[in-house]
């Protein structure tokens, strides 16, 4: 499962090369980037194509990825995009995807942990087999990758850098998704254990906490529902204090700037990317 999140047909990633003004930012770069199917992964790989990034995209549905490829041609068509299927949990395919990487592009310079699933059994009443399966995407997957990653990232000369997208809900509590939060509490706890271990070898890893993001699967069942798009961007107004739902690419931008060298004097930091939510 690159994202075991379900997803409607069809993709909602805004945002185009020209309105993003791109500079250049990653130029030469080359980022592996999970879960990049829809959503957050989808802009953000469409985000570091039009800045000069190779990229190779992992998700476990194949159909996404092609759309989300397509997607990133039309509008950057000179794009150096892979679309790779994969499940985060299986390392040997890991290690595959680095390997494929490597071979097209020689080197690996970011990865962007971003692949996720979710559960919404209360705390009492999730069962060991719902526990271990989150673990198994949402931490082992992340862990598969970075494993992988490392030694390339390493070779990077000191410009290595992983971003996990962990989650507001990290550090701020909710009813019914325990099984969530914890494992993104624990990404947290892992990015910080990750920059001390990697800091001699020139290795960044730092953490973006998105906010309530506007993704295909926030949008699938209220569509099916009767709800508009424009009615599902004013709802959630007391999860920000914007009052709004995020843009994917308004969570592609910092990722962005943690992946580039304009950060390089940042490592084991948690950037909360939630419209003001901690603070509320």
């Amino acid at each position: 499962r690159g994202d075991k999140e379900d997803r409607p047909e069809g993709q909602l990633m805004t945002g185009t090369a020209n309105a993003m003004n791109p500079a250049g930012r990653l130029r030469d770069k080359v980022a592996v980037i999970t879960g990049a199917g829809a959503g957050i992964g989808a802009a953000t790989s469409l985000l570091f194509c039009a800045e000069g990034a190779a990229v190779a995209m992992v998700d476990a549905d194949a159909q996404a990825l092609e759309r989300t490829r397509e997607a990133i041609l039309e509008q950057v068509p000179d794009a150096r995009v892979l679309a790779m299927q994969a499940d985060v949990r299986d390392e040997a395919r890991a290690q595959q995807v680095v390997r494929e990487c490597l071979a097209n592009w020689e080197r690996l310079d970011v990865l962007v942990n971003n692949a996720a699933m979710r559960n919404y059994t209360a705390a009492a009443d999730a069962s060991a087999e719902e526990w271990q399966a989150m673990v198994a995407v949402n931490l082992v997957g992340m862990g598969n990758y970075c494993k992988a990653a490392l030694p390339a990232l390493r070779a990077a000369k000191g410009r290595g850098s992983v971003v996990n997208v962990s989650s507001c809900y990290a550090v701020t509590g909710r009813r019914g998704m325990a099984l969530y939060d914890a494992t993104k509490a624990a990404q947290l706890a892992y990015t910080r254990s990750l920059a001390f271990e990697e800091a001699p070898h020139g290795v960044r890893a730092n953490a973006i906490c998105p906010g309530s993001t506007l993704t295909d699967f926030h949008l699938g069942r209220p569509r099916s529902a009767g709800k508009s798009t424009e009615q599902l961007r004013t709802e959630r107004k007391d999860t920000s204090l914007i009052g709004r739902w995020a843009d994917p690419m308004e969570i592609a931008h910092p990722i962005l700037w943690m992946a580039s060298d304009e950060a390089s004097f940042i490592t084991g930091t948690t950037l909360l990317v939630d419209g003001g939510l901690h603070i509320m």
